[in-house]
């Protein structure tokens, strides 16, 4: 099992910049055991030492901050965190929920995908705007209209069981999986529950005769993506072997996507008929730009795991 300081540098360390995490490193150590050894000198016990030292460096993500010049000051200092954790928390899946729900409902009613897309949107903003500025507003009132309630005391049994670099995020995989699963979910949706109206007719979204091979293998490119989540989860962290499975799912779904785009066989044609808005000449509207935007984060995504596995391997 890890010590007390390898865990309580590991917590700290962990919001601190990766390029001065070795230097920080040697120094808080030689501090801490400096500050032991000055208490042992007197007579007392080592881990008694340990903990009491630990224990008036006080909570690492309070201490972090002083070695990344960051400071925990637009709430305040004693509820900064408390504020951040939970607005954070809001943030990375209320808006998202309601702008799903807002675009589902506008186009049921509607039929109209543009209309659609634009209420999703513009609710997801409006949500995210009043979440951060009501949770900061109650935030800011207790600070001020009670100044003598203290949070919780930090101790050194909240630290980390194991000073191991950081395990991938539960929350972070659970975001990662979301996309691929919705995806699963709205393809079959989409046809046996279409939306879109045509003439007293209610139009599947994407071109039916697509089942017979690309939407069940881009179905099964999905579930991989989830399996690869999972075992990124399970090891912890982004490994060259992950990565280049990351690569290749990328390219699989990305590949068939942009090639039926291209060749205008996405796209049910009975719903391009009803909305000829969606055709620019012979090609769908906006289909190149859709193709620049597919391969661009299908690069972003392949580098960012790169660029991550590389940062957790050192």
């Amino acid at each position: 099992m890890s010590t007390l300081t390898d865990r309580y540098l590991a917590a700290t360390l962990r919001a601190v910049p990766a390029q001065r995490r070795p230097e920080l490193a040697d120094e808080l150590r030689t501090s801490i055991e400096d500050m032991i050894d000055d208490r042992t000198g007197g007579g007392q016990d080592r881990a008694t030492a340990e903990r009491e030292v630990l224990t008036e460096l006080g909570n690492p993500e309070q201490l972090a901050p002083r070695y990344s010049d960051r400071r925990l000051q637009l709430i305040g200092p004693r509820y900064f965190l408390a504020w951040w954790r939970l607005l954070r928390t809001l943030l990375s899946y209320v808006p998202a929920t309601v702008g799903v729900v807002t675009g589902v409902v506008k186009a049921t009613a509607g039929g109209d995908p543009g209309a659609a897309i634009g209420a999703g949107v513009a609710s997801a903003l409006q949500t995210a705007v009043q979440t951060a500025f009501w949770v900061t507003l109650v935030f800011a009132v207790i600070e001020r209209a009670a100044p003598s309630l203290d949070p919780p005391a930090w101790s050194v049994d909240q630290l980390p069981e194991s000073a191991e670099k950081p395990r991938a995020a539960l929350v972070d995989i659970c975001a990662s999986i979301a996309f691929p699963v919705v995806a699963i979910a709205f393809l079959p949706w989409q046809h046996f529950q279409p939306w879109v109206s045509g003439d007293g007719s209610r139009l599947p979204i994407l071109d039916p005769a697509l089942w017979s091979f690309w939407l069940p293998a881009l179905i099964a490119v999905l579930v991989a993506r989830i399996g690869l989540e999972l075992a990124k989860y399970r090891a912890g962290r982004w490994t060259w072997p992950l990565v280049g499975v990351n690569a290749v799912l990328e390219v699989a779904f990305a590949g068939p996507l942009i090639w039926l785009l291209l060749t205008d066989r996405l796209l049910n044609p009975a719903v391009a008929e009803r909305f000829e808005w969606l055709r620019q000449g012979d090609a769908l509207h906006g289909a190149p730009l859709a193709v620049v935007a597919i391969a661009a984060a299908v690069v972003w995504n392949v580098i960012d795991s790169a660029v991550k596995a590389r940062r957790q391997a050192t």
